[in-house]
């Protein structure tokens, strides 16, 4: 029997990296909102307890933070290992923390930032993947989605690191996607076009880009992060059931035509 709208994501355990604010932080409040057991992770302590303490007071679902840095592999083991620990098992793997820390011509980046994107966007994912798959999921079946890019798959001025970055996610998606599916994981990718948070605040400050960016743009707006938390909190659930290896725009359909 198909479980009731609202009620098939109830006790599973959920991690979300990157969840203090934006992207991150709506995804854990639409999975708490589920009923969701929902641990978050982020690198600073501090910013960790003022999410756990907003998403706690939505009185709907167990919340547990933990301090982890996305690309440090010894944090990613760690990570696992306390939510284990703690539930027993994790169903639901989100891979939302990115770093850019070079916005500019691509080969004017310095080898520490190019090393710091690749570490957190890409090699981060992997390995917790990679961990989330050893403690349970390889053995009970589980969901991840990593948020992308729509430059992902598309180059845009200033963003060439950012953006072949998420293009090497969208291919470790579809990878893991037919390595992982006949152990009934189901990994996916969301590629949100400019999205109203601190980490695109730089872009959406500067008046030329902002203009541009909206002009481009079919539905003429950023989007909010709660509208792209929805499309990852409908690929984690059974109503997406058949939904696997796919790499889904969340962009107002900027991507869709030309002028990207």
């Amino acid at each position: 029997m198909t479980p009731a709208v609202g009620t098939e994501l109830q006790d599973r355990v959920a991690l979300v990296t990157g969840a203090t604010r934006g992207i991150g932080y709506e995804t854990a409040r639409a999975l708490i909102s589920q009923g969701c057991r929902v641990v978050i992770s982020a690198r600073k302590e501090a910013e960790l307890a003022v999410a756990a303490a907003s998403l706690g007071a939505l009185g709907k679902g167990v919340v547990l933070p933990v301090k982890a840095h996305a690309g440090v592999l010894d944090d990613s083991v760690r990570l696992v290992g306390e939510v284990m620990e703690t539930f027993g098992r994790l169903d639901i793997l989100i891979n939302n923390a990115a770093a850019n820390p070079h916005f500019g011509m691509t080969l004017d980046v310095e080898p520490a930032a190019w090393d710091k994107t690749f570490e957190v966007n890409l090699r981060g994912p992997l390995f917790l993947i990679r961990e989330a798959h050893r403690a349970w999921m390889g053995e009970h079946g589980g969901n991840i989605v990593n948020v992308s890019s729509v430059g992902g798959a598309s180059p845009a001025p200033g963003l060439g690191v950012y953006d072949i970055t998420k293009a090497a996610l969208n291919m470790l998606t579809k990878q893991l996607a037919i390595e992982l599916g006949r152990d009934r994981i189901r990994v996916n990718a969301v590629a949100p076009g400019v999205v109203r948070t601190e980490f695109a605040a730089p872009l959406i400050a500067n008046p030329t880009i902002q203009q541009a960016t909206v002009d481009r743009n079919p539905l003429g707006r950023f989007a909010e992060p709660k509208e792209v938390a929805e499309v990852i909190l409908f690929l984690v659930s059974d109503r997406a059931s058949y939904i696997n290896g796919a790499v889904i725009a969340v962009d107002g359909g900027l991507s869709s035509g030309p002028g990207l």
